[in-house]
């Protein structure tokens, strides 16, 4: 059976990552079918180099094809912040509530074209020690004043797409999967991902 490990041990990217998978004949595995894998810093300057990172660390452990993501927000006007902090931007605690909480303040001043943003995403497909491809997803929006809707994590209660007048976690996942950044970047690494078992197995 093809195999391919998602480097996350977030359980709701990891639902989000399966569910875009789907249609790949492959099965899909989590870290936490794996003992004593480490806990990847992501000490990178850049979302590539994050995911290169999280993705060559667990290839070297697991004789596996793996895949690691990182992503985040980029606001223009807050300097592209949060970008690579995006998790962590209100603190260690990575609470989905406090990094809204806490952009929502930083640009509570910003008014039309200063609440422009955009989601970035980028992912590394490794094998042993070896990169086989990097692939980056982009999508356009907008910040809201306020949160509205309960789907979806991150920043999507406060993000709407360019084109729609609904936030992501309005939209729900089947909308938010044909157009978010980490969609558009799935897209991409499942050409590469057949390609790969086409060519090795």
């Amino acid at each position: 059976m093809k195999e391919i490990l998602l480097a996350t041990r977030n359980r709701k990217k990891l639902l989000e990552l399966k569910r875009l998978l789907k249609g790949l004949d492959i099965k899909v595995l989590g870290l936490d079918s794996f003992k004593g894998l480490p806990q990847v810093k992501e000490d990178g300057k850049t979302f590539r180099a994050n995911a290169s990172k999280k993705a060559l660390e667990i290839s070297r452990r697991v004789d596996k094809l793996v895949m690691a993501d990182d992503s985040g927000l980029e606001v223009p006007s807050l300097d592209n912040g949060p970008g690579i902090h995006s998790a962590r931007y209100a603190g260690a605690s990575q609470s989905d509530k406090k990094n809204i909480a806490k952009l929502l303040r930083s640009m509570k001043a910003f008014k039309g074209s200063k609440r422009k943003a955009h989601f970035k995403c980028a992912i590394c497909i490794s094998k042993g020690k070896r990169i086989v491809k990097i692939v980056e997803g982009r999508v356009n929006g907008s910040i809201t004043e306020e949160p509205a809707g309960k789907t979806g994590f991150g920043y999507d209660p406060v993000f709407i797409p360019y084109g729609f007048d609904k936030t992501f976690a309005q939209l729900g996942s089947k909308p938010k999967d044909k157009i978010s950044h980490r969609g558009v970047a799935l897209e991409k690494a499942k050409t590469v991902i057949q390609t790969y078992y086409q060519r090795w197995s």
